[in-house]
């Protein structure tokens, strides 16, 4: 039988553009497996650039998604015995720039309006963290399974404002409330 060649995923980091179009993948889905089932569900990713940050992000949605299939044939297919499926809250702050006041906010906003088309909007959610907040707890009161919080680019606002102090002053207070709706909607959260 002939082997298919495979191709370097170079720049590709979507794990089911990996997996579907049969680039060659590195086997780590066993380090998702139990990273996902340690005692802790608040992890925090930082390593270099390029390291596969981005990927990795993009293999938890899959996995907490419970898209299967495209585990077939690798570790995770093998440990994972139950495969719920998880309302995933995945906000990549990769994509704006970061030069107004605004420019986060309309990124989170963006991220909003789309969770709230399929969990729907709490009556009095006027600030970017209550809507989070509302968003969370109506994902899990929708699904009964906990919430996937899943955040790529995390700093990128305050490094692209490094040297504009009052947009760091304000991109820190709108992230710092922002993400405090973790602690806050703890018992809603299954990873984050």
């Amino acid at each position: 039988m002939e082997q298919q060649q495979k191709f370097y995923p170079v720049g590709i980091q979507t794990f089911s553009e990996i997996i579907g179009k049969n680039y060659l993948y590195i086997d780590k889905t066993e380090y998702v497996y139990r990273m996902t089932h340690s005692a802790s569900k608040y992890m925090f990713l930082s390593r270099p650039r390029r390291f596969g940050k981005s990927l990795l992000i993009s293999t938890l949605e899959a996995y907490f998604s419970g898209v299967r299939e495209l585990f077939e044939g690798l570790a995770l297919e093998q440990l994972e015995k139950e495969w719920k499926k998880h309302p995933v809250l995945h906000l990549d702050l990769n994509i704006g720039k970061y030069d107004t006041p605004h420019s986060l906010d309309d990124i989170l906003n963006k991220a909003l309006l789309e969770w709230e088309a399929i969990y729907g909007t709490g009556v009095g959610e006027v600030t970017l963290a209550l809507r989070f907040a509302g968003v969370v707890e109506r994902a899990y009161k929708k699904t009964g399974e906990g919430v996937v919080i899943l955040v790529d680019e995390y700093d990128k606002p305050m490094l692209q404002a490094i040297g504009e102090r009052k947009l760091q002053v304000e991109f820190r207070s709108t992230l710092k409330s922002f993400y405090s709706v973790l602690k806050t909607m703890d018992r809603y959260i299954r990873f984050a």
